[in-house]
C-alpha cells in the first residue's frame, strides 16, 4: 500500500533492533483505502479463529537524529513539546479538524495537559470537557420523544423459592437432666476427684496451707473452636486415664497390705486400670440415664467418706496412728505445716500442675449441655454452687489434715523421745515422737510420703477407700462421657472433614459410640504409663489452654460490643476475663514451657488449617462481630478522608441478574476489581411488587453463597421495581456505603436489540444516560456468543431432576425384585406413581419446550464455552487499547489492571490513539511521554491518522441496511404525512437526525474497519465508548453505532470514564 507522505519522513526501513515501541502510519488517502477494501467484506469474528495476523501496515523508523532524541526523552522523562492547538483545517489533506477527528464534537483526545496539577512547572494544566458537557443536549432541533415503558422482565434470575424441609426430631424418650443431677452432681464429683483423697495431703505437705468447645467455638469462631476443641476433647480422654490410675493406685495399696500383689506395683496398676476402664466403657455405652444414676450413688458414697474424714480428725489418735504422724488437732503441727517445704525437684508450679486437674471438673456440666433441660439456667447455677461447696470442702480438708498430721513419720511406735534427747524443736518432738531420721532416709508415712493419709485419719478407713473409689470412678466416668460428647460436637460441625466418621450418633440420645471407642483407646494408652504424677501435668497443660480461650472468648465477645452478648452474671467484667486468659497462658509456660510451646504449635497449626479450609459454618461468633465493628469503623474513617486520584480504583455495579446466569460478565469485571475494588452483582426484579419481593428475598442467600463458593470477591444486591430502568437507577443512587460507592457501571451488550421490544431498548439506552447523569463511568462488554446462560442452567436443572428420579426408580425396582406375587407388583407401581416417573410433564416456560427430545451434546456448546472464557488463563497475546477520547484515564486503567492478573499476565498492551498524519512523530512521542509518566508498560504505540475518512462502500452499506427498518424517511413524504409518522412512530430515525450525525456514523463504521485490520487477533479490545448526546441521538441509532463498532471482533470492552482523572503521574 502506498503512502502519500513526504519522502524525508519515511526514508528508512525498520531497523532490526527496534525500539520498545513502533509507529504504525495509516494513510489518509480515502480513494486508495476504499479501493483496497471494496472487494472484501469484513470477516465474521464468530466464524474465524484467533491467530497471529501476518498482514501489517508499513512500519516506519525515525528520521535521522530522532532516535537519539527519543532515547534522551526516555532517560530524562521530559515531555516533548507538542502543538496543542486545533486547526480549522489541515493543509496537508482535505481532512478537517474542527474539534476532534474533524467532527463537531467536544470530545477530546488524550493529552498530558489534562493530568497536570494546577501551577505545574512542566506546563499549563488543561481542563477536558466534562461528561455533562458532551452528554447533555445542545440543540433541540432534533427531538426524540420517549415511548411509553410498561415493564421489562429481567430474565436472568433463578427463582429461589426452594425451601428446605424442616424435619422435627422425635423427642419421645430422650433423657434430659435438671441443674442438680446434670450439673451440680457432675461438677462436685469431678472436682472431688482423685486429688482430694490421695494427693491433697501430699500437696499440703509440699506447699503448706497458705461445654467448653461450644463456648469457645461459638464465641471465637471455627478457627479457634476447631483447634481448641480437639485439644479439649483429648484432655478429657487423658483425664479418664488419670482418674483410673488413681483408682488403681488405691487398689494396689490394699493389695500390698494383704500381701496379694499380682506382679509388681506398676504392672498391677496397668492391669487393674485396664479392667476398670472396660467396665466404665460398658456403663457409658449403656446410655446417659444409667450413667446419671451411677453418678448419684457415687456422690452419696463420696459425701459419707468426706464426713467420715472430718469425724476421724476429732477421734483420739492411738499409738499406731501417732507413729504414722496423726496427732489430732495441734497448734504446733498447724504452725509447722503452714509454710511450704518443697522437696528436691519440686516447686510451687510443679505441685500446682499436679493439683490443677481437680479444678477441671467445673466444666463437667457444660460438657453435656445437649442433655440438659435448660442449659442456660442449669449450667451457671449448678456450676457456681458446685464450686462453692467443693472449695469449702477442699479448704476444710487441707486445713484439717495440715493441723493433724506431720510431714514425715516413720510408722515405728518405738520412735519416741528419750529423756535428754534434742529433736530440733519439731512438732512431733514436742508431742513425744522422734522422726528425725526421716531427714536422712526415706520414710513411708506422713503428709509427704503417704498418699493414704485420709484413710488413716478417718474414723472408719474402708469408708475412705470407698470414697476414693467413688471419686475416681465418678470422675473417670464423667470424663469418659464428656470427651466423646465434645468430640462428637466438633465432628458434627464438619470442621475437619476426616473426622466426620465420629459425628454419627446412636439411639434416642444420639450416643457417640464411635467416640467412646476412640476415648477408650486414648485412655488405655495413658493408663499404661501407670504414674499419676506424670499424667496430671499433661492434663493441666491442655486444660489451661482451654480455659485461656474460654476467658478470652468472654473478653472478645465484650470487646466486639455485639448486641447478642448479654451476660447474665451481674458483676462480670471483661478485663477480669482478659486477666484470666493471660494468667492461664503464663501458668502454662511456668509449669512446663516446652509442653506449652508444643500445645500452642498444635493449636496454631489447626487454626491455620481451619482458616485455610474455611468451613461453611455460621455461629455468630464474636470474631464476626469484631470484623463488623472493624469494618464499620474503617468505613466511617474513610468518610473523613478526601478522595485522591492515587487511590482511585474501579468500584463496579455489574448488571448480571443472578450472578450464575452471566458468569463471563462477572468474570471479566472481577478480573479488574478483585483485591482492589468493590464489585456488586445486581439484579432487578420487575413485576408485581409482592411476588418480586418474595422471589428476591428467597434467593438472596443462595446467590451470595454462589459467589462465595466460586471464590468471587463480590456482593450481591437486588431491587424490585416497576421497570428495569427504575431499578437500575435506584441501584446507581443507593448502592455502596460512604466512600465505598460504585463509580463504574458494567453491563453486557444487548445482542438481540433488533428483535427486542422497543421498551427494552429504551430502558437499555436509558440506563447508559442515567449512568452519565450520575457521573458514573460506563463499561459495555461484548463477546461473540453473548452472556446469558439461563437456558443452559434450566436444562441442567431439569436433567438433574430427571436423573434423580431415574435413580429413585431403579432403587425402587431393586427393592421389589425379591418380592413375589401381585402384591409386589402393585407396590412397585404405587411407588413409581409417587415418584412421578411414569409420566413427566415438561415446564411450559417458552425457553424449554421439549426437554425429553433434547440432548446435552446438541445444546449450544459455544455458549457454554464462551461463559467460561475469562476463567481460563489467557494465551500469550495483546490487549489492544483504543484510547480515542480522554475520559480521565479509565479506558487505560482497566486494561493495565488486567495485565497485573495472573490470567492476563502474558498479554501486552498495545495503545492506539488518533492523530494527524503530518504530526505522527510528535503525537507518538507525546503519548509515550504520558504513558511513561503514568508508569504503564506497553508493547507498541500506534498513531491512527485516518480515523476521519469515510468508510468503504461495502461497510457503509451494511450499516445502512442495519438501520433501514428503523428509518422514518420523512423527506420522501409530504409534510402532513411526515408529521403524522413522527407522532405515530417517534422512536424511528429521522432523515434530519441521520444527516446531522452522519460524520459520527461514518466514524463508527470506519473504526470497525480499523479494528478489523489491526486488532482482530487481540485477546481483548478496550475501546472508548461513544457518547450519545441526550435529545440528539435516538436509541435505535445509538444501538446501531454500538453494533457496527464492535461487529465481528474479539471480546470488546467499551469504556467511558466520568471525565475526572483516575490516573496521575504525581507521587
Amino acid at each position: 500500500m502506498s503512502l502519500n507522505n513526504s519522502s524525508n519522513i519515511f526514508l528508512d526501513s525498520v531497523p532490526s533492533n527496534t525500539n520498545r515501541f513502533q509507529v504504525n502510519v495509516i494513510n489518509e488517502n480515502h480513494e486508495s483505502s476504499a479501493a483496497a477494501n471494496d472487494d472484501t467484506d469484513p470477516p465474521h469474528y464468530e466464524e474465524t479463529s484467533f491467530g497471529d495476523e501476518a498482514q501489517k501496515r508499513l512500519r516506519i523508523s525515525f528520521r535521522p537524529g530522532n532516535q537519539e532524541c527519543y532515547d534522551n526523552f526516555l532517560q530524562s522523562g521530559d515531555t516533548a513539546k507538542t502543538d496543542a492547538s486545533f486547526h480549522a483545517y489541515d493543509s496537508h489533506t482535505k481532512t478537517y479538524y474542527l474539534q476532534t477527528f474533524g467532527h463537531n464534537t467536544m470530545d477530546a483526545v488524550p493529552k498530558i495537559e489534562y493530568y497536570r496539577n494546577t501551577g505545574s512547572v512542566s506546563g499549563p494544566k488543561a481542563n477536558r470537557p466534562s461528561l455533562l458537557e458532551i452528554h447533555e443536549q445542545l440543540a433541540k432541533n432534533v427531538v426524540v420523544a420517549p415511548s411509553s415503558a410498561d415493564r421489562v422482565a429481567n430474565g436472568d434470575g433463578i427463582p429461589g423459592d426452594e425451601q428446605a424441609e424442616n424435619k422435627e426430631d422425635d423427642q419421645a424418650g430422650v433423657v434430659k437432666f435438671g441443674w442438680v443431677k446434670g450439673v451440680l452432681v457432675r461438677c462436685m464429683l469431678n472436682i472431688w476427684g482423685v486429688m482430694l483423697f490421695i494427693r491433697l495431703s501430699w500437696i499440703v505437705g509440699e506447699a503448706g496451707i497458705g461445654g467448653a468447645y461450644y463456648l469457645i467455638s461459638r464465641s471465637l469462631g471455627p478457627e479457634f473452636g476447631g483447634s481448641i476443641g480437639l485439644i479439649f476433647a483429648f484432655a478429657n480422654a487423658v483425664a479418664v486415664a488419670m482418674y483410673v490410675v488413681g483408682f488403681a493406685e488405691t487398689v494396689v495399696d490394699l493389695l500390698k497390705e494383704s500381701d496379694s500383689m499380682m506382679v509388681d506395683p506398676t504392672n498391677d496398676i496397668r492391669i487393674i486400670g485396664s479392667i476398670t476402664v472396660v467396665i466404665l466403657l460398658g456403663i457409658s455405652v449403656a446410655g446417659m440415664e444409667w450413667e446419671a444414676k451411677a453418678q448419684v450413688i457415687l456422690l452419696v458414697i463420696l459425701l459419707i467418706a468426706i464426713a467420715n474424714f472430718f469425724i476421724g480428725t476429732v477421734i483420739p489418735s492411738n499409738n499406731e496412728k501417732k507413729s504414722r504422724g496423726f496427732f489430732n488437732y495441734q497448734a504446733s503441727i498447724f504452725a509447722e505445716n503452714f509454710g511450704p517445704r518443697f522437696t528436691k525437684g519440686e516447686g510451687f508450679f510443679s505441685v500446682f500442675a499436679i493439683f490443677f486437674p481437680a479444678a477441671t471438673g467445673i466444666l463437667a456440666g457444660a460438657n453435656i449441655s445437649g442433655d440438659l433441660e435448660d442449659p442456660q439456667d442449669a449450667i451457671p447455677r449448678g456450676t457456681m454452687l458446685a464450686i462453692f461447696i467443693t472449695t469449702v470442702a477442699y479448704l476444710g480438708v487441707a486445713i484439717c489434715v495440715g493441723a493433724c498430721v506431720v510431714r514425715d513419720a516413720t510408722g515405728n511406735v518405738n520412735d519416741t523421745i528419750i529423756s535428754g534427747m534434742n529433736c530440733n524443736g519439731s512438732a512431733a518432738c514436742g508431742l513425744g515422737y522422734d522422726f528425725s531420721r526421716c531427714r536422712h532416709e526415706p520414710c513411708q508415712y506422713g503428709l509427704m510420703n503417704n498418699f493414704q493419709v485420709m484413710s488413716m485419719v478417718s474414723g472408719f478407713g474402708p469408708l475412705i477407700t470407698a470414697g476414693i473409689f467413688s471419686a475416681t470412678l465418678s470422675s473417670a466416668l464423667a470424663s469418659l462421657v464428656s470427651a466423646p460428647k465434645v468430640f462428637q460436637a466438633l465432628c458434627k460441625d464438619n470442621i475437619y472433614k476426616a473426622l466426620q466418621f465420629f459425628a454419627k450418633g446412636y439411639g434416642k440420645n444420639n450416643e457417640p459410640l464411635r467416640g467412646y471407642i476412640l476415648t477408650f483407646l486414648i485412655a488405655m494408652a495413658f493408663i499404661l504409663i501407670a504414674e499419676l504424677n506424670t499424667i496430671a501435668p499433661i492434663i493441666s497443660n491442655f486444660f489451661l489452654a482451654s480455659y485461656a480461650l474460654i476467658n478470652f472468648s468472654c473478653f472478645h465477645a465484650s470487646y466486639a460490643k455485639s448486641p447478642g452478648w448479654r451476660p447474665a452474671y451481674g458483676i462480670y467484667n471483661m478485663w477480669v476475663s482478659l486477666f484470666g486468659a493471660v494468667l492461664c497462658c503464663a501458668v502454662m509456660f511456668v509449669i512446663n514451657w516446652w509442653a506449652a510451646v508444643i500445645t500452642y504449635v498444635i493449636e496454631f497449626f489447626l487454626y491455620i488449617y481451619v482458616t485455610y479450609k474455611k468451613p461453611e459454618v455460621n455461629w455468630g461468633s464474636s470474631t464476626q462481630a469484631l470484623s463488623y465493628v472493624s469494618a464499620l469503623d474503617n468505613a466511617l474513617e474513610l468518610t473523613t478522608v478526601e478522595d485522591h486520584v492515587k487511590n482511585f480504583r474501579p468500584q463496579c455495579i455489574v448488571l448480571t441478574g443472578g450472578p450464575m446466569t452471566r458468569p463471563a460478565l462477572l468474570d471479566i469485571t472481577h478480573a479488574f476489581t478483585k483485591n482492589s475494588g468493590l464489585c456488586i452483582c445486581c439484579e432487578v426484579f420487575v413485576g408485581p411488587r409482592k411476588l418480586c419481593v418474595k422471589e428476591m428475598n428467597s434467593g438472596m442467600g443462595k446467590k451470595q453463597a454462589w459467589l462465595i463458593k466460586n471464590k468471587i470477591k463480590a456482593f450481591y444486591a437486588a431491587v424490585a421495581a416497576d421497570c428495569f430502568r427504575d431499578g437500575v437507577r435506584s441501584l446507581l443512587q443507593a448502592s455502596g456505603l460512604g466512600r465505598m460507592k460504585p463509580n463504574t457501571l458494567v453491563i453486557g451488550y444487548k445482542k438481540n436489540w433488533r428483535k427486542a421490544p422497543l421498551t427494552e431498548i429504551e430502558n437499555y439506552v436509558g440506563i447508559i444516560h442515567d449512568a452519565f447523569d450520575f457521573e458514573i463511568g460506563m463499561v459495555i462488554v461484548r463477546i461473540s456468543q453473548g452472556f446469558d446462560i439461563s437456558q443452559v442452567l434450566q436444562v441442567q436443572e431439569e436433567l438433574e431432576r430427571l436423573e434423580q428420579e431415574r435413580l429413585a426408580l431403579e432403587a425402587t425396582i431393586k427393592d421389589n425384585e425379591c418380592q413375589e406375587g401381585s402384591g409386589g407388583i402393585r407396590a412397585l407401581f404405587k411407588k413409581a406413581g409417587k415418584l412421578n416417573i411414569t409420566k413427566t410433564t415438561p415446564k411450559n416456560d417458552g425457553s424449554i419446550n421439549t426437554i425429553q427430545s433434547m440432548h446435552v451434546g446438541e445444546f449450544n456448546q459455544k455458549l457454554v464455552e464462551a461463559s467460561t472464557q475469562f476463567k481460563k488463563k489467557q494465551e500469550k497475546g495483546t490487549i489492544d487499547v483504543w484510547w480515542l477520547f480522554d475520559d480521565g484515564g479509565l479506558t487505560l486503567l482497566i486494561p493495565y489492571i488486567l495485565t497485573l492478573r495472573k490470567k492476563w499476565k502474558d498479554c501486552k498492551l498495545r495503545i492506539y490513539v488518533g492523530g494527524k498524519i503530518n504530526r505522527i512523530e510528535e503525537e507518538k512521542i507525546a503519548m509515550a511521554s504520558l504513558l511513561s509518566k503514568f508508569r504503564i508498560k506497553f508493547a507498541d504505540i500506534h498513531i491512527i491518522g485516518d480515523i476521519n475518512i469515510k468508510p468503504n462502500k461495502e461497510s457503509w452499506k451494511v450499516f445502512e441496511e442495519m438501520i433501514e427498518p428503523y428509518r422514518l424517511h420523512e423527506s420522501c413524504k409530504d409534510l402532513t404525512t411526515a408529521e403524522k409518522l413522527k407522532r405515530e412512530t417517534p422512536w424511528k430515525i429521522t432523515d434530519a437526525e441521520l444527516e446531522a450525525v452522519k460524520e459520527k456514523s461514518y466514524r463508527q463504521v470506519r473504526l470497525n474497519e480499523l479494528l478489523q485490520e489491526h486488532s482482530r487477533a487481540a485477546n481483548l479490545i478496550v475501546l472508548s465508548l461513544p457518547v450519545a448526546r441526550k435529545g440528539s441521538i435516538s436509541d435505535l441509532l445509538y444501538m446501531a453505532w454500538l453494533e457496527i463498532l464492535t461487529k465481528n471482533l474479539p471480546p470488546v470492552l467499551l469504556v467511558r470514564g466520568n471525565h475526572k482523572n483516575v490516573l496521575t503521574f504525581y507521587s
